[in-house]
Order: C-alpha cells, then sequence, then structure tokens
C-alpha cells in the first residue's frame, strides 16, 4: 500500500514579527519622548532659577544705584566742606595778620598823639605865661597893641582846645587798641578752630588710644572710600546682572529647542501609534 505525504501547508507571514518590531520602535519613541521631557523640565527649572536670580540682581544693581549716589553726592558735599573749612582758615588767618597790623599801628598812633599832647599842653602854657606877662606890660607901657594880647589869648584857647581834642583822639586811639585786643582773641580763635576743623576733615584727629603720630581716618578718607566701595560693589553687580541675564537668554534658547524636540518626538509617537492600531 502506497503511503502518500501530506501536502505542507503554505507558510504565512508571521503577524509576531511585525508587532515585535513596531512595539520596539515604539519604546525606543517613547524612551525618547520621557529623555525629552526630563530636559524641558530640566531647562525649564533652569530658566525659572535664573529668572529668579536676575530679578535679585536688577533689585541689589538698583539698590547699589542708589547707594553709589548717596555716596557720590556726600564725597561731593565732603569736598566742599573741606574747600569752605581752609577758606575760612585762610580768610581768619589774613583776618588776624590785619589785626595785629592794625593793632600796632593804632599803638603807635596814640604814642603820637600822646606826643603831639604833650607838645601842645607846652604850647598852651607858654602862650598862657606870655599873655600873662604881655597883660602886665600892658599896664605899664600902654603903646603894647591890645590886638597882641587878643592874639596871644586866642591862641591860648585854641591850644587848650587842641589838647582837649587830642585827649578825645586818644581816648578813641585807647579804645581802638581795646577793640582790636577783643577782635584779635576772636580771629585768633576763628582761626584755631578753624585750623582744627580742616584737620581733622582731612587728616584725621589724635586719639587717646594710639600714639600721637598716629591718626584716626579721616571723614574725607572715608566718605571717598564709601564711594569707592559703592562704585565698585555697583560694577561687580552690573557685570553679575549681565552674566547672569546672558546666562537666563541661554537657558531659554535651550528650552526652546528641548520644547520643540519634544513636541516633534510626541507627534512622532503619536503617529507611530496611530500606524501601529490602524495596521
Amino acid at each position: 500500500m502506497k503511503t502518500h505525504r501530506a501536502a505542507p501547508l503554505p507558510i504565512m507571514p508571521s503577524r509576531y514579527g511585525i508587532t515585535e518590531s513596531k512595539k520596539a520602535e515604539l519604546d525606543k519613541l517613547s524612551i525618547q519622548v520621557i529623555d525629552a521631557q526630563y530636559d524641558v523640565n530640566k531647562f525649564q527649572s533652569i530658566v525659572t532659577s535664573l529668572a529668579d536670580k536676575v530679578n535679585n540682581f536688577q533689585v541689589f544693581l538698583a539698590t547699589a544705584e542708589n547707594t553709589r549716589t548717596q555716596a557720590y553726592n556726600n564725597k561731593i558735599l565732603m569736598t566742599q566742606l573741606v574747600q569752605n573749612a581752609l577758606d575760612l582758615q585762610n580768610n581768619s588767618n589774613i583776618a588776624f595778620d590785619e589785626i595785629v597790623l592794625a593793632d600796632t599801628k593804632t599803638k603807635i598812633l596814640g604814642v603820637n598823639i600822646k606826643q603831639v599832647i604833650d607838645k601842645l599842653i607846652y604850647s598852651a602854657e607858654v602862650l598862657n605865661k606870655l599873655a600873662t606877662i604881655i597883660t602886665r606890660k600892658k599896664a605899664l607901657n600902654p603903646l603894647i597893641s591890645d590886638e597882641l594880647i587878643s592874639v596871644l589869648a586866642t591862641a591860648g584857647s585854641d591850644a587848650n582846645n587842641a589838647v582837649a581834642l587830642a585827649l578825645v583822639a586818644l581816648k578813641s586811639t585807647f579804645a581802638a587798641q581795646a577793640s582790636n585786643m577783643e577782635s584779635e582773641a576772636a580771629i585768633e580763635l576763628a582761626y584755631t578752630q578753624s585750623s582744627d576743623l580742616y584737620e581733622t576733615l582731612v587728616n584725621g584727629i589724635a586719639s587717646d588710644e594710639v600714639e600721637a603720630k598716629e591718626k584716626e581716618k579721616s571723614l574725607e578718607y572715608l566718605l571717598h572710600e564709601a564711594y569707592k566701595n559703592a562704585k565698585s560693589n555697583y560694577q561687580k553687580l552690573e557685570k553679575a546682572l549681565i552674566i547672569c541675564t546672558k546666562q537666563l537668554n541661554d537657558a531659554k534658547s535651550d528650552l526652546n529647542k528641548a520644547q520643540i524636540k519634544l513636541k516633534s518626538l510626541q507627534s512622532g509617537l503619536a503617529a507611530a501609534n496611530a500606524a501601529a492600531l490602524a495596521s
């Protein structure tokens, strides 16, 4: 009996391989989407952090600008104050020299007036004695002129009046000397105080806690240093803001690229899913 072998079944394409291939592709796309989403989240976090940092630097910079402006104004005011103190010192010195010179001239004037008074008194005494002698002579000699006697009497009276006026002038001279002494003391005090003020502003003042040769830092130095530090701090913050702003812009660019990539991968994954379901 002849045995017949059964005819082999036709080989049909395996749907299992196609499904696994698509599944692998979908898994790969899913992982890429997850990675892209991670990048987006990461760059979004960086952008948020840098944006906050930029805002803080802007606030710091505005505060630093106000501080720098105030420090500059203080420096200018101190410069003006130092100049005013120096002017006061110089003017006081000039006034002191002038009042000393005036006092010297007043003393010389007083001496001269005293000498004039002595001479006027002597002249008045001589004229009075001469008038008395001539008056007596007139009684003995009628030929002596009455006009001469009158002139001598007038001259004696004028001499006495001149003495009185000279005494008034001498009194005024003494009053001027007293006034000069008061002015000299006041101006000397003003000069000393203005000199102390200038030294305090420019060179500082001696401290009881340090050696006499050492000085405390002056107000002028401190205010100039304050402006220098405020200016330096502003420049540092300005530079930091520029750097941080650039970092923020770069981070935004990276975020934008990551978002575009994410959307592209999400679209690809959606299309792959749709194709898998349709097959």
